[in-house]
């Protein structure tokens, strides 16, 4: 009987797990891909820095809110299936021949609606499943790990097999792909356990501006704005980057693939490493990292090796970077705030620096070239670090006060 509790609690893991394998496998095809297949639609490159900053701009106002609805009803279970079903429906809108002058538009408003009912899905998925991959109310990143690794086996495997496609049979299939991706995320959100919070008659009363003054959350919300604007080199431009040096689309894939499998590798084992530094100190390395790698890309891309080391960095800048920052948002905004909290983490750290990175990015390049977007990335991972180092020594000060 001792142990009937830990088998419930992996039997109840389960279907979280196949939303993150589905969720993650629709990015890993749709994300790396969708400036290439805009590309072979004959859109600019500012024009395709601009629809793919939609997904960006919808999480300045999409996470926020559902997580309100969310934390107020209890209900993040409904929602979920909610938002999948609409953005299955809403796909169909891709195929649509967009050989027209609207079809900037019309993509536009697709995508708006797409996204703005999946941007939301991973916080409110991980808000939902937190009591289970908690011990005694401490996050506990061995199990999270276990969880999310499925994320990155699904994004692994749509990133390689999507790049051998396009390369045999062209982009022309992208649309496809989005809806056959977006299924498998509506039948996965439909799997998931009927959980309900109990809803408290004063959870809507909770506030969340006190904890937005404290300075440690201002360090660590501005460390994630800078770090993850960084990141945009990779999310937006890596495959058009690639592309124009002239890597074919099967290497674009297997160089994103790297990332993913070394991702895979700390998701899985990141319960003996974490523990070594303090969550401040590893948001301290992983910008550091994020510098380094930005400046390797910018400097070696035509360099296979110098280039496969830094994919292999994606262990630092990603996979590191988000496990902790879940752990400081589970720390941070406990409870009744704990879907707001998640909201309000990827509209500072993903919405406002997607739109303003995607955007910025797509003038730098067509004035500068692509190169120019890796070298302002390294500047602004400087910016992250400095951040985070603001964080540590906050978190280092109160710990020699206590002591």
């Amino acid at each position: 009987m001792v142990e009937a509790a830990p088998a419930t609690s992996r039997r109840q893991l389960v279907p979280f797990a196949a939303l993150s394998a589905s969720y993650f496998a629709h990015i890993g095809f749709f994300n790396p891909y969708l400036p290439l297949w805009l590309k072979d639609l004959g859109f600019s490159i500012l024009a395709i820095s601009l629809l793919t900053s939609v997904q960006a701009a919808t999480r300045l106002f999409a996470p926020y809110g559902w997580g309100a609805i969310s934390d107020h009803t209890g209900e993040r279970i409904k929602l979920l299936r909610y938002g999948a079903t609409v953005a299955l429906v809403s796909s169909l809108g891709l195929w649509l021949d967009f050989d027209s002058t609207y079809g900037v538009w019309w993509l536009t408003a697709v995508l708006l609606v797409m996204f703005t009912h999946t941007s939301s899905m991973m916080p409110m998925s991980e808000a939902a499943m937190a009591h289970l991959i908690s011990q005694g109310g401490a996050f506990d990143a061995r199990r999270y790990g276990r969880v999310r690794l499925w994320g990155s086996l699904g994004f692994l495997f749509t990133v390689f097999a999507a790049g051998s496609w396009f390369e045999i049979f062209g982009m022309r299939h992208f649309p496809a792909w989005t809806f056959l991706s977006l299924l498998a995320v509506t039948i996965s959100v439909w799997w998931l356990p009927d959980l309900k919070e109990v809803a408290s008659a004063h959870g809507d009363k909770v506030p969340v501006m006190p904890i937005l003054r404290q300075r440690a959350v201002q360090w660590f919300l501005a460390a994630a704005f800078f770090h993850v604007m960084a990141h945009i080199g990779i999310y937006i431009f890596f495959s058009l980057y690639l592309d124009s040096i002239g890597y074919s689309k099967t290497m674009i894939g297997v160089l994103w693939a790297v990332s993913v499998v070394i991702e895979i590798g700390w998701f899985y084992t990141q319960g003996r490493w974490l523990p070594r530094l303090s969550l401040t100190a590893w948001l301290i390395l992983c910008s550091a990292a994020m510098a380094l790698r930005m400046g390797l890309t910018a400097s070696f891309a035509h360099v296979l090796l110098v280039l496969l080391f830094a994919q292999m960095l994606h262990a630092l800048t990603f996979a590191t970077h988000h496990t902790v920052c879940i752990a400081l948002l589970s720390h941070h905004f406990p409870g009744r705030l704990r879907g707001r909290g998640q909201a309000l983490y990827v509209v500072v750290a993903y919405g406002l620096p997607g739109v303003i990175g995607g955007l910025a990015g797509g003038l730098l390049s067509s004035a500068f070239g692509l190169v120019s977007v890796y070298w302002a990335c390294m500047v602004i991972s400087l910016l992250a670090t400095g951040c985070a180092f603001g964080a540590w020594r906050l978190q280092h000060g109160k710990k020699a006060a206590a002591g």
